[in-house]
């Protein structure tokens, strides 16, 4: 909303004319001593903060100095308007009722979250409090207008959540749509302990499973799928989430299990059978028919199945796990110095692809790195951890990489203000999704499966496997077996301390000693 305009002349503001700034032509927001303003500008020149040249005081600086242009406070430039709220006195944009963006945001969540009793309903407070804490308040007002007036609108379900109309459950926003919105709502709730957290993969699987679900018309199978998921792929989920976050292909993995499921059960229908009656000769013309995808996904619920007595003993084809084909080692080294030297890039994805050239680190695993895993010796050399102990980072990548710690994205929103993450995502609490990141490697031509599969050859060829395992992450059976395809000489290294000896071991004593 426009400021508040106390003369005449001001209020001529729906005429057209061109900005004294910018010089383009449309409808202008304030007559500046400068001249037309043009609302874009307007805007802009209000978010410059700073000293005045002129009076030497901390405030807003949206005036130009006539001769040299530098930026003073209204005061100085001879406003007749005043920006200042009457509520906090805070000098900035002013909305209705003159009053700065965090006032009229405040008191746009107090209306939103307002349970009928003219307060914010007690357990949401603390999502109005970390909403009203964000550094620019100005993107959260605008978060609360997306799609306003219509039903998938982020205020119409805070106020749902506000009259208690939706339940502070995990199982409430399984079936509220639009789901982008629900999901972006359930984190901000669990990043402010209204909600507990659960790791944000199987809030996706579950809220997805609930829709899988419905859609399967035949209720016998819809019964066992359901049996399937929650007894047998989400568990898998839960435990691998309490040791490390589940990946989003870990997430997909899990959903393609669930739905080459519901396709077999379609399958023996349209044949006349059922998982009682189908035998080996069946489970044979399905791995025929479907690809390699297909035969690995469909494997965990015919041995669920095995294991349930739901059908007879088959014999399976073992899982075929492919590994991608690694770039040329010049190559790898090629772009690597392509993106030390060539500046014009951006910063991120340069950072990105860096640590997978060198460190041979999946993008998956780059996203959950947070500012904590790099470190500083006592001599200045930048470590980052990957495993332990922690690898050096040679100063050209140290220079990129402290760079960008110093100007990450996605920093000025109730989502990740305090985020600790290296890539900060603009989800509450979540780093940036892995397959974005990807993109953007991409983008700058970066190979990344192929380029980690180089980068962790050469380093087991030059490396003893398991030293390369607990340095990078990897496991060792992993790093083992990449020694040996890649024809290592540390096949048969011992992992562990070399300088210390085995336990109950003493030396054996000599003629003289």
């Amino acid at each position: 909303m426009s400021p508040v305009y106390q003369t005449p002349e001001q209020c001529e503001r729906w005429h057209k004319r061109t900005c004294a700034r910018c010089r383009r032509y449309g409808w202008f927001a304030a007559n500046w001593p400068d001249g037309h303003i043009c609302r874009t500008c307007h805007d802009k020149a209000l978010r410059v903060r700073g000293r005045c040249p002129g009076c030497d005081t901390d405030r807003a600086l949206p005036g130009l100095r006539p001769g040299d242009g530098a930026p003073i406070c209204p005061d100085c430039a001879g406003f007749t308007v005043s920006y200042q709220c009457i509520r906090c006195g805070h000098e900035g944009k002013l909305h209705a009722h003159h009053l700065c963006t965090r006032c009229t945001f405040k008191d746009r969540l107090a209306e939103l979250l307002d349970d009928g009793t003219g307060r914010i309903r007690p357990e949401l407070i603390p999502l109005a409090d970390s909403l009203l804490a964000m550094d620019n308040p100005l993107s959260g007002l605008t978060w609360l207008y997306t799609r306003k007036g219509r039903t998938d609108s982020p205020e119409y379900l805070l106020r749902r959540l506000g009259r208690g109309e939706i339940e502070l459950t995990h199982e409430a926003f399984h079936t509220l749509q639009p789901w982008r919105a629900v999901a972006h709502l359930r984190e901000l709730l669990m990043a402010c302990g209204v909600l507990p957290v659960v790791d944000k993969q199987i809030c996706s699987f579950e809220r997805w499973l609930v829709g899988h679900l419905a859609d399967i018309t035949d209720p016998e199978d819809a019964q066992l799928i359901r049996r399937f998921a929650t007894w047998e792929v989400l568990p898998r989920l839960r435990t691998r989430a309490e040791k490390k976050p589940i990946t989003p292909s870990g997430r997909r993995y899990a959903g393609d299990q669930v739905k080459h499921a519901t396709a077999f059960l379609r399958w023996l229908s349209e044949q006349g059978l059922t998982l009682a009656t189908c035998g080996q000769s069946n489970i044979d013309t399905w791995h025929v028919e479907h690809n390699e995808h297909g035969r690995n996904t469909i494997r965990p619920f015919l041995l669920w199945c095995i294991a349930n007595r739901l059908t007879r003993r088959f014999r399976l084809p073992a899982a075929v796990v492919r590994q991608a084909s690694p770039l040329p080692d010049h190559e790898r080294v090629a772009l690597l110095g392509r993106l030390l030297t060539d500046h014009d890039l951006p910063l991120r994805p340069r950072v990105a692809a860096a640590i997978v050239l060198l460190y041979a680190q999946p993008l998956s695993r780059i996203v959950r790195l947070t500012i904590d895993d790099v470190l500083r010796d006592d001599d200045g050399q930048t470590l980052l951890r990957l495993g332990e102990p922690p690898s050096p980072v040679p100063e050209p990548v140290a220079a990129l990489l402290l760079s960008w710690i110093d100007q990450r994205d996605n920093m000025n929103t109730a989502t990740n203000r305090d985020s600790r993450w290296l890539f900060p995502g603009r989800r509450a609490g979540q780093p940036m999704h892995p397959e974005t990141l990807a993109a953007l490697v991409n983008e700058l031509g970066i190979p990344a499966t192929a380029g980690r599969a180089a980068a962790i050859r050469e380093h087991v060829l030059e490396t003893p496997a398991p030293v390369v395992a607990d340095a990078l992450g990897y496991h060792q059976v992993t790093t083992a077996k990449l020694a040996t395809q890649a024809g290592g000489t540390w096949s048969r290294y011992a992992a562990g301390d070399h300088l210390k000896s085995p336990s109950g071991w003493t030396p054996r004593r000599t003629h003289d000693s």
